[in-house]
């Protein structure tokens, strides 16, 4: 099974998902202007956000188009939802959901606290979902929270907002006739980061641990880091076979042949840059270097440019 047998091809995505307006919501404050930040303009795109539906198996969807891809699955207990979107972007979340059944919304799972992945979380709760996250997502949606590389500061979400129902290392799930495994990362592109895997359907939800065909926002300010992101593309690797779909938390839905050139993107990118930095070469100099030049046709065409990865991964490296 590929892309084109799952039924979206990658022009496809890219142009239902919308990233020609989302692909700038991430990269430095000049995309936007002075008048408006990153965050915000991020949350406006939401409003516009087309929302594709996208079956995977067993009655397991995704919906993509609004911020962090979502997963959906309906039955008898409930809706389960995994990442909650943009809240701009309720009506089109709130409609694709109606389009795959008419069961309420019950379980709501935060892969961590960003706000492309939990902005839509009260809503959520307001209409029936107890909300589940890692202890360290519940702590930055609960507190002031700041994250350096976007320039912006946090408040805490609402109480309806907050995760309830906490996980540690694992937990497993047993809901609509399906068992949903969620398990922690070590410190990633958080600190909080879980992924979800639906075992007798074979889908894994990676959240942002796992970026296909972009290159990834790394959160320094909430625990994450490029050894982090390796080390957690690495797990994600052993968690599936050729078989397994894998929808990540950003990009179109893929398979493991996309995730090991994911990984190996990274370790590449981080030993160039930690080679100059050994050499005592500086910032600037590096970003000069154009250390991505030959991945950024593919890879820097996202959320992420290569000139601001590059800042992202030397950040890591001794």
């Amino acid at each position: 099974m590929n892309a084109q047998s799952l039924g979206v091809s990658r022009r496809r995505f890219i142009v239902s998902a919308g990233f020609a307006t989302a692909a700038l919501s991430l990269r430095p404050r000049q995309f936007f202007g002075t008048e408006q930040s990153l965050v915000a303009g991020a949350r406006a795109s939401g409003a516009k956000a087309k929302i594709t539906t996208q079956a995977l198996r067993r009655s397991v969807s995704a919906l993509i188009g609004s911020g962090g891809n979502i997963a959906a699955l309906p039955g008898s207990d409930g809706k389960f939802i995994v990442d909650s979107g943009y809240l701009g972007s309720r009506p089109q979340i709130a409609e694709a959901l109606d389009g795959i059944s008419r069961d309420p919304v019950k379980h709501l799972v935060n892969t961590h606290w960003h706000f492309d992945h939990t902005d839509g979380n009260e809503w959520m709760h307001s209409a029936g979902a107890t909300i589940i996250a890692h202890e360290n997502t519940k702590k930055h949606l609960s507190t002031t929270t700041r994250v350096d590389d976007w320039d912006f500061t946090f408040p805490p979400l609402p109480a309806a907002a907050i995760p309830t129902e906490i996980i540690g290392a694992e937990k497993t799930l047993h809901l609509n006739d399906a068992t949903v495994a969620l398990k922690h990362y070590d410190p990633a592109h958080t600190d909080g980061d879980i992924s979800a895997y639906f075992t007798e359907a074979d889908v894994l939800f990676t959240g942002d641990t796992w970026w296909n065909g972009h290159y990834p926002f790394i959160d320094y300010s909430t625990g994450g880091s490029i050894n982090g992101m390796i080390k957690a593309a690495e797990a994600n690797l052993t968690m599936v076979t050729d078989k397994t779909i894998v929808v990540p938390g950003h990009g179109p839905v893929g398979f493991k042949t996309e995730m090991i050139e994911y990984r190996d993107l990274l370790a590449s990118i981080r030993d160039r840059v930690a080679a100059l930095k050994g050499e005592g070469k500086s910032l600037n100099e590096i970003v000069a270097a154009k250390l991505t030049a030959a991945y950024d046709a593919k890879w820097g065409t996202g959320f992420v440019n290569g000139d601001f990865f590059t800042k992202l991964v030397y950040k890591g490296v001794g």
